[in-house]
């Protein structure tokens, strides 16, 4: 008889600019996170994604920084509770992903995601990690249909990387699921340092990979592949059939667009 499946511990990335950041100034908040769709703060609404899915089972939360915590009752009573587990958020996304994956057991496989997620829900979490475990891999990407997402929402505007195969829409999410993965957040991070030497990450991913992308010939398969090949874990990808796992809060449009998909599911 085999052994059950342990389940995903969920990161939810919640560091931004604080009051400084434009969706917190519309929203007359104190960091993004908090911002309210339909009442609810944008952070409680992917917490509480999470904790409706079957596949999660603790929960961490990174940022917001102290200072805005304990300005904030009801987060703070959250994680008095016990209810989640808040630590203190590094300066990039990658060094925080880094420094809590550094503090969990190897075996544990993560789900990690932003606080700006505020359209996620218990199906899309169900979905991405049963298809990550099927996979095989040790990382995988959630990706949605650029066509799709355009489709279901032409006023949005998504970034889309434009493969051979076609082009897709980041979903924010990403699980992380051997002790493999890990290799995965420190090139994340390696990455994230050398964002203004793009020679240098050319130089990790091939000549030849850039090549075929840049004239489009490059398939989602054939990038995995390489990344694979290159990096040292398997990478792999979940495609998204949720338009809505596409679309985060970026600017103050996602933002207002995201409480019109709320209140029309609420009426």
């Amino acid at each position: 008889m085999s052994e059950p499946q342990q389940k995903f511990t969920a990161v939810v990335l919640a560091a931004d600019r604080g009051a400084h950041d434009p969706v917190a100034r519309a929203a007359g908040v104190r960091c993004k996170s908090m911002a309210p769709i339909n009442g609810l703060p944008m952070v409680f609404r992917v917490l509480d994604a999470l904790a409706a899915s079957s596949a999660i089972e603790e929960r961490i939360l990174c940022g917001p920084p102290r200072a805005i915590l304990d300005l904030e009752p009801d987060l703070g009573e959250r994680i008095r509770s016990d209810e989640i587990r808040w630590v203190k958020n590094q300066p990039t996304p990658s060094s925080s992903a880094y420094h809590i994956f550094q503090s969990l057991p190897e075996k544990t496989p993560i789900i990690l995601t932003t606080a700006d997620h505020a359209l996620l829900n218990p199906q899309m979490v169900d979905y991405f990690s049963e298809k990550a475990r099927a996979s095989g891999c040790d990382v995988v990407l959630g990706l949605a249909r650029h066509e799709m997402v355009t489709e279901a929402y032409p006023q949005t505007r998504r970034t889309a990387t434009r493969l051979q195969d076609g082009s897709y829409c980041g979903c924010n999410l990403f699980a992380f699921l051997t002790p493999g993965a890990r290799r995965a957040a420190e090139f994340w991070r390696q990455v994230e340092n050398q964002r203004k030497s793009p020679l240098r990450v050319i130089r990790v991913l091939g000549v030849p990979a850039v090549l075929r992308y840049l004239l489009g010939r490059l398939s989602l398969e054939g990038a995995l592949d390489r990344i694979s090949d290159r990096l040292g874990f398997r990478a792999g990808a979940v495609i998204m059939p949720f338009p809505e796992a596409a679309i985060d809060v970026d600017s103050v449009a996602d933002w207002k667009l995201v409480e019109e998909i709320v209140a029309k599911r609420r009426r």
